[in-house]
């Protein structure tokens, strides 16, 4: 029943006011957000949808920043490398010229070999991009003697999502125990030195020399230690003579018992 106090044209109003205002309110909201369904009244099973998207995307534009960290890493590492890789080829060419010179030229050259080994260690020290370092290492003991190794550096490549709703990151591994060059743990800690720092034993004949190398590569590969591939490699070549504990880093062509058949030992070492 009417009253009296009713007009009906005015309820219609303003239900058509509060419903254009509602819209209003709702097209303003979808401006603001560039959503059509920004929030769960809109559309709760879109609205779901949407936000596991907008975080999924916010996780790959994670694994963008990180790929990119990761390149710069390995970009710091490969100009080391490569730097590292020249000073050699100097070292070998001054060693090798050094086959049947006197001892005062040997002397003179060797002071030329100090300061390109300086400079091989101070290019793998530089390469360090946001506290990571591939080239230049500290290895520690963890359970027992000689058994301190570099863990692998992960970099992380991808995220995906299954139809289940599971998530996984996907990582590439850099092998660091394999790159680096240099390794400054204690020698009764670190299961294998760097590349350039592992002392091992030159010989003055090249038969000697291959019997050694391959035994030590041999031990090396069955994941044996530094000290257990040297003592292999020596049985290996018998008794001929040798220096010990020689690396490219410290090779000195003029340290007692070097003769010139292992100075050319030495230019096989560094090929």
């Amino acid at each position: 029943m009417a009253s009296i106090m009713t007009n009906a044209s005015a309820l219609t109003a303003l239900q058509s006011l509060s419903a254009t205002n509602k819209s209003l309110e709702q097209t303003q909201a979808r401006i603001s957000t560039g959503y059509r369904v920004s929030q769960a009244s809109d559309n709760a099973a879109y609205w779901s949808i949407a936000t596991t998207m907008r975080s999924d995307n916010s996780a790959l534009s994670t694994v963008q920043d990180a790929l990119g960290l990761g390149a710069s890493k390995v970009d710091a590492a490969y100009t080391g490398i490569t730097n590292v890789l020249t000073t050699i080829g100097q070292i070998k060419t001054k060693v090798l010229s050094m086959v049947g010179q006197t001892d005062a030229a040997k002397a003179k050259t060797q002071t030329e070999i100090k300061a390109l080994q300086t400079q091989m260690k101070s290019f793998a020290d530089a390469a360090t991009f946001s506290g990571s370092n591939f080239l230049a290492v500290t290895s520690k003991q963890v359970t027992s003697a000689n058994d301190g190794v570099q863990p692998d550096s992960q970099i992380v490549s991808s995220f995906n999502r299954s139809s289940s709703g599971a998530v996984s990151i996907g990582t590439i591994n850099i092998n660091v125990e394999g790159t680096k060059l240099f390794d400054y743990g204690l020698a009764a800690e670190v299961k294998n030195q760097g590349v350039l720092d592992r002392q091992t034993s030159i010989y003055s004949t090249g038969a000697a020399q291959t019997l050694y190398d391959n035994a030590y590569a041999g031990v090396i590969a069955g994941g044996g230690t530094d000290i257990a591939a040297n003592t292999a490699g020596q049985t290996a070549a018998g008794a001929v003579t040798k220096v010990d504990n020689i690396s490219a880093y410290n090779l000195d062509i003029t340290a007692p018992g070097v003769t010139d058949g292992i100075i050319t030992q030495m230019v096989t070492m560094m090929d």
